[in-house]
């Protein structure tokens, strides 16, 4: 199956998807700033900040020096932000930013030049669907939801990623790699724990997402099943968001 590099590793969704790509037989390069606890068979912890340019590269090099040539990309690192657009300062802003987009960016361009030398490879970015939804808060029935879930940072963050993952696909489809994104709606994490109950009632399907559900998503992807599929933002919210 090739290598597989795994960002956010240590999140749920990031341990979901680094178990899926290791079941299906590809080695596995988890990154995260610290190691996650018990990683399987064919994890292989790196610790790397996915912001740094430097940083990147150098476990890159390190990857395919020790376990072989990259062939899937898995941009699973991010973080929340929560509150009010209009109370949102410039410090928090350039906190989300800096590990949703250019943490997301970075690596893709670190990776994506590798894939469009050899012209095979994919990548499958994370998303969400705060990125297209205007978030899930309502406050025009209650402001104290916007303390629960994501708010106007995280939500330009994640439509950043989806743009992001449009230009790539074009970009890179001459040269034989295709990039996709998934965009969960809430998923149970421990980013999620204190999602509020009348919020989680709206989700059609009557339930939080899983973990799995996501890493399924992101394994469909990266086949050969999705061989003519680029460019896509592919929703994972039970239907709380359709588009």
């Amino acid at each position: 199956m090739g290598v597989a590099v795994v960002t956010g590793a240590g999140g749920a969704i990031g341990r979901a998807v680094c178990r899926q790509l290791a079941g299906e037989g590809y080695e596995v390069a988890a990154l995260d700033l610290t190691e996650p606890p018990k990683l399987g068979k064919r994890m292989h912890f790196y610790a790397c900040d996915v912001a740094s340019r430097t940083a990147v590269r150098g476990v890159v090099e390190d990857i395919e020096e020790r376990l072989g040539e990259i062939s899937a990309l898995v941009n699973v690192a991010g973080i929340v932000s929560r509150g009010s657009a209009l109370a949102l300062t410039g410090a928090e802003l350039e906190r989300v930013m800096r590990v949703n987009v250019q943490g997301t960016l970075v690596p893709c361009q670190v990776v994506g030049q590798l894939l469009a030398e050899r012209q095979q490879g994919a990548i499958v970015n994370i998303g969400s669907v705060v990125g297209k939804n205007g978030g899930n808060a309502r406050p025009w029935l209650d402001a104290s939801e916007q303390a629960n879930a994501g708010n106007v940072a995280y939500g330009m963050s994640k439509a950043a990623v989806h743009t992001l993952t449009l230009f790539l696909a074009k970009e890179l489809a001459a040269r034989n790699v295709r990039v996709n994104c998934v965009a969960p709606g809430p998923i149970a994490t421990d980013m999620t724990t204190s999602f509020p109950d009348n919020l989680r009632t709206l989700i059609p399907l009557g339930r939080m997402g899983r973990a799995e559900d996501v890493a399924a998503a992101v394994s469909f992807l990266l086949s050969d099943k999705a061989g003519f599929i680029s460019g896509e933002i592919l929703d994972i919210n039970g239907a709380l968001w359709c588009d």
